[in-house]
């Protein structure tokens, strides 16, 4: 049986997934070619992935999913306690992110262009994989086990928030 909020996560992460993956490959084209990438399409690109993970996703995950899983087994409670720190870890990680894109572009027209770039790129990568591993572990292991154990019930209530 299919559920409607599984398919709406589903569908979120990966329009999450497109987004950090677009955001990386911009970045690759632009120090392939040489050239500066719009900072105005990288702002608007993070502010995505700021405003729609961060504060409509993840709430959902952590209030409404999570809680009804807790309590199984040990082995799930530590991978959903992963979980929920991933999401706080998220969010200090994107204003690191939106601090450093700042100092890059400021910075831009200055001998220290390469040093932001450079360190605007690493932290992009590295949030892009936390990100992309963070949804593998929720797609891989607790969107199956709900679907394995939540009962009917549950799923209306989950379905209807």
């Amino acid at each position: 049986m299919t559920h409607s909020s599984l398919n709406i996560i589903r569908h979120e992460h990966r329009a999450l997934s497109a987004m950090l993956r677009s955001i990386t490959l911009l970045l690759h084209e632009h120090r392939r070619h040489g050239t500066l990438p719009d900072f105005d399409a990288l702002q608007a690109m993070l502010f995505y992935v700021d405003e729609f993970p961060e504060r409509l996703h993840h709430p959902k995950e952590s209030r409404l999913l999570f809680p009804k899983l807790r309590g199984r087994n040990a082995r799930t409670d530590a991978v959903l306690d992963q979980l929920d720190r991933d999401h706080a870890r998220g969010e200090r990680a994107i204003r690191e992110l939106e601090h450093a894109l700042l100092g890059f572009r400021t910075m831009s027209g200055t001998v220290q262009c390469e040093m932001r770039r450079d360190n605007f790129e690493q932290l992009m990568r590295h949030y892009a994989d936390f990100y992309l591993e963070h949804m593998r572990v929720e797609e891989t292991q607790i969107l199956p086990l709900a679907e394995s154990v939540l009962d009917a019930d549950e799923w209306a209530e989950l379905d209807a928030a």
